[in-house]
């Protein structure tokens, strides 16, 4: 039986749970000002934390990591709304009829304004991890001066209900969302890392609205089974990252010459085919480390490294951390 909360109610329960909760955990910057505060999963439901940060004035940051040992769900009501968006890379979140679901294909991005009131529910797959992002709307407006006015129009409604998108997460946002999980830097440093990852991620989508409003320079002019085989293309290099098939042999097997699946693979994806076979291999790889089953060179092996040297500069470049330290904080909740 699913457990309903009003927000009270869930306050409450943090409450009431805090005695044996870990001890509250905040970061400082380099000038002693606290700027992280871990907001701790009742007992109740599960274990896990949300650890939110203020970056910068207007500039809020949740990282979500929680697994849940029942289903229950929050009953939010009307209430005023940042600008924010949502990327989760594992898990899932269901609403009754509002929203869709939420999940890693999945994201949510929404303007500021008014809205509605919904119920969302967690439990269904136990382990939700990802990041949310709340903007003020005079942060974002600064970003919007001399752009066309359909795009602020459609993100900052002071006095009318929000809009709101649930875009597809790309490789280079969950890419992006795993960097900041896994931020390597403290202090100061660590406030202009991931505050310059949200704005990275806050470009794309941006850049996402204005190719939906015909902002954006047109795309290449491809036909439609061309589109077909580059997304066939695609679907082989993610099932076969061990043992991938070269450009020209994955070119042959769909269809293409050579030419047209790099250009077409790079104008619908945003990156080169090699670009995209790396960034996935690292995700499986960060996946299987997390699971903890195997050791770094077994999951070196199975993402197609032979050298481990050159499996670990990739891993570093992708998540700022080497995957041996990725291996180590699996099962951490409670770190920084």
């Amino acid at each position: 039986m699913t457990l309903l909360l009003s927000e009270t109610d869930y306050d409450e329960l943090c409450q009431s749970s805090s005695v044996s909760a870990p001890s509250s955990c905040s970061s400082v910057d380099d000038a002693g000002e606290d700027y992280e505060i871990s907001h701790w999963l009742p007992a109740r439901l599960g274990r896990g934390r949300t650890r939110c940060l203020e970056l910068s004035p207007g500039v809020w940051l949740d990282l979500i990591d929680k697994e849940f040992t029942q289903p229950w769900a929050l009953r939010v009501p009307v209430h005023e709304h940042l600008v924010q968006f949502t990327i989760m890379l594992s898990g899932v979140v269901d609403y009754d009829d509002v929203y869709p679901t939420l999940g890693e294909g999945v994201g949510y991005l929404s303007g500021s304004g008014l809205s509605h009131g919904y119920v969302a529910r967690y439990g269904r797959s136990r382990h939700i991890r990802g990041i949310n992002i709340h903007l003020r709307p005079d942060v974002v407006e600064a970003f919007l001066t001399g752009q066309p006015p359909a795009l602020r129009q459609s993100l900052l409604k002071p006095n009318d209900w929000k809009t709101a998108w649930f875009p597809p997460v790309t490789s280079a946002m969950r890419a992006l969302a795993q960097q900041m999980l896994r931020c390597p830097f403290y202090g100061a440093a660590r406030r202009l890392y991931l505050q310059a990852k949200v704005f990275e991620l806050l470009a794309f989508q941006i850049d996402a609205l204005q190719a939906d409003q015909g902002a954006k320079a047109p795309t290449l002019a491809l036909k439609p089974s061309t589109v077909d085989c580059i997304y066939q293309a695609r679907a082989i290099l993610t099932a076969q990252l061990e043992n991938p098939p070269s450009v020209t042999e994955l070119a042959q097997q769909v269809g293409l010459c050579d030419r047209t699946l790099r250009r077409g693979f790079r104008d619908r994806f945003g990156m080169t085919i090699i670009g995209y076979l790396t960034q996935q291999r690292m995700v499986k790889a960060e996946q299987l480390l997390q699971q903890g089953d195997y050791t770094v060179a077994e999951v070196a092996n199975k993402v197609g490294y032979t050298h481990l040297g050159h499996f670990a500069a990739a891993f570093r470049k992708q998540f700022g951390v080497s995957p041996r330290e990725c291996l180590v904080s699996k099962s951490v909740f409670g770190s920084s």
